[in-house]
């Protein structure tokens, strides 16, 4: 599973993260946002791109594994 470590990080940079992952993956993307609108746009992403998306809560922001 790749994982994109976007806590901290300014838009655009996580959607640009995730969607550059999501171009070379073969499997699952694992994703970590610190802030409820990085979690909602990187699931729009998701979304667009026909993908599911699974999102859990941690202490220091969001997981969301993208399918």
């Amino acid at each position: 599973m790749v994982e994109v470590d976007a806590r901290g990080l300014s838009c655009p940079e996580p959607i640009m993260l995730t969607a550059d992952a999501l171009k070379n993956a073969d499997g699952p993307v694992k994703v970590l946002v610190s802030e409820p609108h990085q979690k909602t746009n990187v699931e729009k992403l998701a979304k667009d791109r026909g993908k599911k998306t699974t999102v859990t809560e941690d202490g220091s922001g969001f997981i969301i594994v993208i399918e």
